[in-house]
């Protein structure tokens, strides 16, 4: 098998970008009008300087532009003149609006979710199989409300953000995040699921919640009238 050469002595950061069109990126652009106000920092720009963050393990906005700056005039495989100030990449991540990136996400993952599925559960009968579940990132007790018990060092208990992620069991990939304060139940994160028809959905007994299973049961229903009898006669959820 012949190796492929294109790639040779190129940066993963660069290997990465060119797997985003620049089409797609005007697409989201012109949808969300993410450049109006933000001329300095283009939304190309933004995401190649938070992707940079992500691929350096910078802990912060300081040690991501700092590292930036100690690569300008070798950014130019990044499509960067120059890396961007400090402010101004903290103005964009506070003001621009996030539904671009979340716009750009999903646009990636419909071009590419054909070549990401684990061909390994390709032979399974089940189709639209979910994942779902929920992970808290710790952060300051004193401005985001503790729950839980006290720690047996006595600490005070743990306040943070609580990240409710569904997977595609046959991608490996998210396709929905819902973040909140920590003390918000999991099962509460049932309501804002919008689950394709006859879908499954796997999770633990923190997602105990009879009505929503009920109203997903009546969606198929529903869904499954114009049917004939029996064709939708499994349950749509797993727990």
């Amino acid at each position: 098998m012949d190796k492929v050469k294109k790639l040779t002595g190129q940066p993963i950061l660069s290997q990465v970008l060119d797997l985003i069109p620049k089409r797609m990126i005007q697409k989201v652009v012109r949808k969300h009008q993410s450049n109006r106000y933000y001329k300095q920092l283009p939304l190309r720009v933004h995401l190649i300087s938070l992707l940079y963050g992500v691929f350096s393990y910078c802990n912060g906005l300081r040690e991501l532009c700092e590292g930036m700056l100690a690569c300008e005039g070798r950014l130019n495989h990044l499509g960067l003149d120059k890396a961007p100030p400090r402010s101004t990449l903290s103005d964009a991540n506070n003001n621009r609006n996030y539904r671009a990136f979340e716009a750009l996400y999903f646009e990636l993952l419909g071009q590419y979710h054909s070549f990401i599925s684990d061909r390994q559960l390709k032979g399974l009968s089940i189709r639209n199989l979910k994942i779902i579940d929920s992970t808290t990132i710790r952060l300051f007790s004193d401005i985001l409300q503790g729950i839980g018990r006290n720690t047996l060092d006595g600490s005070k208990k743990k306040g943070g953000i609580k990240v409710h992620a569904m997977m595609d069991a046959f991608s490996g990939v998210v396709e929905f995040v819902r973040m909140t304060e920590a003390k918000v139940h999991d099962r509460k994160f049932l309501y804002h699921l919008d689950l394709p028809s006859n879908s499954f959905i796997v999770f633990d007994k923190a997602y105990n919640l009879y009505n929503q299973f009920g109203n997903f049961s009546l969606c198929v229903v529903r869904y499954s009238s114009n049917y004939p009898p029996g064709h939708f006669d499994t349950p749509p959820f797993l727990y």
